[in-house]
């Protein structure tokens, strides 16, 4: 099982070379077992980008949200309270972006590795990371 962060969700369906060789074999082997987990908070970051024009889809956004939801292999994982607690309680040092926050809390309690190119998450000793 993984957590794709945001731009290595978006990558992996629309630029899947952006990915690292490491990363798309670990997302390639995931998206087989049906155990590639995106967090629900990706959805409202990439409608930020998009509303802000630094992502460019090629769908309007609810229809390459709703495709995404319905592939076989993702399953998009809600913001529950204990996930929400958990983002505000994550050891320091760690930056203040919730939304990268809620990913880690994510990670962590599912037990999985967070497939990021973001160096933030990269150096946070408290999750395990793909790239």
């Amino acid at each position: 099982m993984i957590v794709l962060d945001t731009h290595a969700w978006v990558w992996f369906l629309s630029n899947p070379e952006l990915l690292s060789k490491r990363a798309k074999r670990y997302v390639d082997a995931a998206v087989e077992e049906k155990a590639t987990m995106i967090s629900s908070i990706s959805a409202w970051e990439v409608a930020l980008m998009v509303a802000r024009k630094r992502l460019i889809l090629r769908l309007e956004l609810s229809d390459w949200i709703a495709k995404s939801e319905m592939l076989p292999f993702f399953k998009f994982i809600p913001v529950d309270n204990s996930i929400a607690i958990k983002s505000v309680n994550l050891p320091q040092p760690l930056h203040s972006d919730p939304a990268d926050r809620i990913i880690i809390a994510t990670a962590i309690l599912l037990g999985a590795p967070i497939v990021t190119k973001d160096e933030k998450i990269l150096n946070y000793s408290q999750v395990q990371t793909i790239w």
